[in-house]
């Protein structure tokens, strides 16, 4: 099973819902809607719609990062060193809780939790994950890790393997490390910018089909072209 959509609603909902059956929430990362939206969502999509989210920035980006900006938050400089890296704090765990009751909301299968490329490999870090989903236990959900940066292929799937995490790559820039479940984000192979041909998006079938589930998220400027080009091939 392949399941291919766009990150973010890139049309309106009646069209996306028509012509796709999936869909990446991207403003649970900056700023998470009301649970209420998330349910209006959920009830006008088709049964058989799947939405997936990415997990709000406050559990895995810093304050110093860009993207608060679109965050419209009032932090404490006392407080900027209790917010992301997947730190176990009051502040992480409450963003865990506000990320929590949208997937409910939505009835995503896959949480994702994308990380910048500052959070690299130190033992810190490392440290960290173990602590935050120890602490958020088991949910309904399967959880999908985006690392980026100096993580070396072993550390990932030693991580992978001791969370029950599922190692989402661009397939175009690295390979997954985790079996059964795939979650590709296509980014663009040289940027945002990027169209991608035929043969390219026939090489992401072919990468899709060792596992038994696959999702593919399109996340470049013609993407939502390049995703329904994808779905023709796959009939």
């Amino acid at each position: 099973m392949i399941h291919v959509g766009c990150c973010g609603w890139r049309k309106a909902h009646d069209t996306t819902f028509e012509h796709f059956r999936l869909l990446e929430v991207q403003k649970t990362f900056y700023k998470p809607p009301m649970e209420r939206t998330a349910r209006r969502w959920r009830d006008q999509a088709p049964a058989d719609f799947l939405f997936t989210l990415k997990a709000w920035q406050l559990i895995t980006h810093e304050p110093s990062s860009p993207t608060y900006r679109r965050a419209d938050l009032d932090i404490r400089d006392e407080a900027r060193d209790r917010y992301g890296a997947f730190r176990p704090t009051e502040e992480v765990l409450q963003a865990w809780e506000r990320t929590r009751a949208i997937a409910d909301a939505l009835a995503v299968p896959i949480v994702l939790f994308q990380c910048p490329a500052s959070f690299d490999p130190t033992a810190e870090h490392k440290e960290a994950m173990r602590a935050f989903f120890g602490e958020i236990g088991r949910q309904p959900f399967t959880f999908a890790w985006e690392p980026r940066g100096a993580w070396q292929e072993d550390e990932i799937a030693a991580l992978c393997q001791e969370l029950d995490l599922i190692h989402c790559v661009d397939p175009f820039t690295s390979r997954t490390v985790t079996e059964h479940l795939a979650y590709f984000r296509l980014h663009g192979i040289d940027g945002y910018y990027h169209n991608y041909s035929d043969d390219e998006l026939e090489q992401v079938v072919a990468w899709c089909e060792p596992f038994e589930t696959a999702y593919v998220l399109l996340n470049n400027v013609s993407m939502w072209d390049d995703a329904l080009r994808l779905r023709r091939m796959l009939g």
